[in-house]
């Protein structure tokens, strides 16, 4: 881990710095749509468009690094990044932030395709596990060190719209100064749709189940905090605890993924996952709350890469990187529908709407698990692929490097059978 941290430190600084300024951002609009008198379906519009533009650039930014390189992607969007954060209070009007979100949502994801190729050309086949582990830790310290900073100002104010223009720009220097040279762009062709789908139905429907549910969490938390009547420091508290949820029971919940039925674990993860929103639905306190999103935070995000470890369970291993933009296309589509249905559901039963939908997501998803169970057998634990950890906002250069570094421990696996063990 500590090679990992000294040869890629700049890269990693540089999108902690993004993902401070891209979860300040989401919080932050949530709190001061309210503010500005914007309904809740609104807000959700709001907020969906993010994933709109997040699926368009995740599709679109390979084009563009092909056609102009990596640097000039990754500075004109960044760019654009900082423009658009400062002029949301400048331009608070539900049809403006909405084209600002998409415009964001598009660009964020490709500065994460052009730095997480960056990333992943640094790491070798001996750390590239490690290098995902710990670029998933810092995308969860960022998020959760952005919701601090909301209290910083007032977010009524201009203040809390600069500070993550400014991280933004920050973020490009260590970057773009420290990395050389630009690696050569490569994208698998992703498996059609259907294909995938008689490969691992449980994984195709739940990461779609998956993207409302995250989406959800990510674009409409801070909403339902502010129509909860949440303080300003409750709300900031309440959101992080999603994502320390996350990062705690990311790599028990993987540990266990490579030792029992992954159906049964997918069963029970999502079944507590819902009794969390549950819990969101019925506690008044704020401990209940930060409970009910330590559950839901803590269930919901590593199911996701449980799913694709459950996909490459029945994949040949050349077929696992194109497997990853088929499940990518599914899960953005989820997470377009997610802050719409939530903000609908909020607009008919209040607050409570937003655990009643992540909440009715969670236990289909264990429902459709258990049905799945009786359908085929499960591979055995020991012809499982090794789990490996992402975040449900990784584009799909992250998620093939997380398929490429399975691919090469289960082609280690095979060599090391064939060879045997060494008797002492």
């Amino acid at each position: 881990m500590l090679q990992v941290l000294s040869s890629s430190w700049s890269l990693l600084l540089g999108l902690s710095l993004l993902m401070v300024g891209n979860g300040l951002q989401g919080t932050l609009l949530g709190v001061r749509g309210q503010i500005e008198g914007f309904s809740t379906f609104e807000m959700s519009i709001v907020m969906s468009a993010y994933f709109l533009g997040f699926l368009g650039g995740s599709r679109a930014a390979p084009e563009m690094i092909r056609r102009v390189g990596h640097v000039r992607v990754f500075a004109a969007l960044g760019s654009f990044i900082s423009a658009i954060l400062i002029l949301y209070p400048a331009f608070a009007h539900p049809i403006t932030w909405t084209l600002g979100r998409v415009m964001i949502g598009f660009c964020f994801s490709g500065v994460y395709v052009t730095a997480e190729s960056w990333l992943n050309n640094a790491a070798s086949n001996e750390n590239r596990g490690k290098a995902l582990s710990l670029y998933m830790i810092v995308q969860m310290i960022g998020i959760v060190a952005a919701q601090g900073l909301l209290l910083v100002g007032d977010p009524s104010g201009f203040i809390l719209f600069i500070i993550p223009s400014v991280l933004v720009s920050i973020s490009f220097a260590p970057i773009l100064l420290a990395v050389s040279p630009t690696p050569a762009f490569e994208r698998t062709a992703p498996m059609s749709l259907r294909r995938l789908f008689g490969v691992s139905p449980l994984s195709c429907v739940g990461v779609f189940i998956l993207g409302g549910a995250f989406s959800a969490q990510f674009g409409m938390a801070a909403v339902y905090g502010a129509e909860a009547g949440l303080s300003l420091k409750q709300i900031s508290l309440f959101i992080a605890t999603f994502y320390i949820g996350a990062t705690v029971a990311q790599y028990p919940l993987g540990w266990l993924s490579d030792r029992m039925d992954r159906r049964r674990l997918i069963m029970i993860v999502s079944f507590v996952g819902g009794i969390g929103a549950v819990i969101g639905m019925v506690v008044s306190g704020q401990i209940g709350l930060l409970v009910a999103a330590f559950l839901v935070g803590g269930m919901s995000n590593p199911l996701y890469s449980l799913l694709i470890s459950y996909a490459n369970d029945f994949l040949e291993l050349e077929d696992m990187a194109a497997a990853s933009g088929g499940l990518i296309f599914i899960n953005g589509l989820g997470a377009i529908s997610g802050p719409l249905l939530t903000g609908w559901l909020m607009t008919v039963f209040g607050p409570p709407g937003f655990w009643l939908f992540i909440g009715a997501l969670l236990f289909a998803m264990a429902v459709y698990a258990l049905y799945r169970m009786t359908q085929r057998p499960s591979p055995s634990v020991s012809d499982s692929n090794s789990y490996a950890p992402v975040m449900m906002s990784a584009t799909p250069v992250a998620l093939e490097a997380a398929q490429e570094w399975a691919v090469e421990t289960a082609e280690n696996a095979e060599d090391d059978s064939e060879q045997g063990t060494p008797s002492a």
